[in-house]
């Protein structure tokens, strides 16, 4: 399979059926229309909504059990959408103006043509994504992986994860088979053998290596890391004063919300992973030991170095066409996660 193929497997025929390449065209001229260079409105006007996702319910058990103040805006609805495709699909089908998601998605929606901008960034600095191995396998290091089924979502955080892997334990694309997937798929590929190795989150990984890792499946651990955590929106959600001003007010609420689960472990583990996860409490543990510090950086200089890092290594497998990675930043809103959380979050 040539590498460019990747996105019609990982999107499927849905994405066509809904007459996505005119939609794209109109996002992508709306760049030079409309607000998008004006400086950010200082309120939001009465009767500004927006639909915003919460994979999991996330945000929204964030922003209760922190008790931030109401936003001044409505959200229409709270959607559980997560994966990078998913997202994608549903920005073009303008029923999602705000998604929380890794780099990766960015670069996959531009690459499609379709015009969409970040407007918060994140920074993690510790891996959240380990390498989980099928029942019985020999795998035990990135080298094994040579010759080896992988998994490879290009539209998702996972997929860079695995190539920044495969890249630094020398291993070239074609040493390897690359099986087009979504990440909600990764689970049952490993569990049937479809594939050898799967890249899951570190909070998905204790309960598949509780049910099958007496079975022999096992996790390779890497020094890995997605550096970032960020919330994007179509440019014709930014063209809209209303909407852009919704935006850069839901901004710090994002914050403070991750700000107060990291403050709050045993409270979060108890109310998310147990109560809404169906996790036990010693796998809850697990999994905010490993949880990243939030970080918001006031300048975005690190996080645009590293996209193009990222846009760059897609390029060289072929998956995308390099481009200047500058263009997916509304720095317009750069500061403002910043400057709503304390100095230690910061940096």
């Amino acid at each position: 399979m040539h590498r460019r193929t990747f996105l019609t497997s990982a999107l499927g025929a849905s994405a066509a059926a809904l007459g996505l390449s005119g939609c794209a065209k109109g996002d992508a001229s709306a760049a030079t229309e409309g607000a998008a260079t004006r400086p950010l409105a200082d309120t939001v006007p009465a009767g500004t909504s927006l639909k915003i996702t919460s994979y999991l319910g996330q945000q929204q058990l964030q922003f209760r059990l922190a008790k931030l103040p109401e936003l001044p805006f409505t959200v229409s609805e709270w959607a559980n959408i997560g994966a990078g495709p998913d997202v994608i699909n549903a920005f073009r089908a303008r029923s999602l103006d705000l998604a929380n998601n890794a780099g990766i998605p960015p670069i996959q929606a531009h690459y499609q043509g379709y015009d969409a901008k970040i407007v918060a960034i994140g920074i993690t600095r510790k891996p959240t994504y380990l390498f989980a191995t099928k029942p019985g396998s020999d795998i035990r290091t990135v080298r094994d992986f040579k010759g080896r089924k992988l998994a490879f979502s290009q539209g998702q955080a996972q997929g860079v994860v695995l190539l920044r892997a495969l890249k630094r334990a020398g291993l070239e694309y074609d040493e390897v088979t690359l099986v087009p997937l979504t990440s909600n798929q990764f689970f049952t590929a490993l569990q049937s053998g479809q594939v050898d190795v799967a890249p899951l989150a570190v909070s998905q990984a204790p309960a598949y290596l509780k049910q099958y890792g007496p079975k022999g499946a096992r996790r390779i651990t890497t020094d890995v890391v997605d550096l970032l955590n960020l919330l994007w929106a179509p440019q014709s959600v930014l063209n809209d004063p209303a909407k852009a001003a919704a935006v850069a007010a839901y901004i710090p609420q994002w914050a403070k919300g991750q700000v107060w689960s990291y403050e709050h472990p045993d409270v979060w583990d108890e109310e998310f992973y147990v109560k809404t996860q169906n996790l036990t409490l010693a796998q809850a543990r697990s999994i905010t030991e490993l949880a990243n510090k939030p970080l918001f950086p006031p300048r975005w200089d690190e996080a645009v170095r590293w996209e193009q890092e990222t846009a760059d290594l897609l390029a060289e497998g072929g998956f995308v066409k390099k481009f200047d990675v500058s263009s997916l930043f509304d720095r317009r809103f750069e500061s403002i996660a910043a400057r709503a959380v304390p100095a230690e979050y910061r940096k």
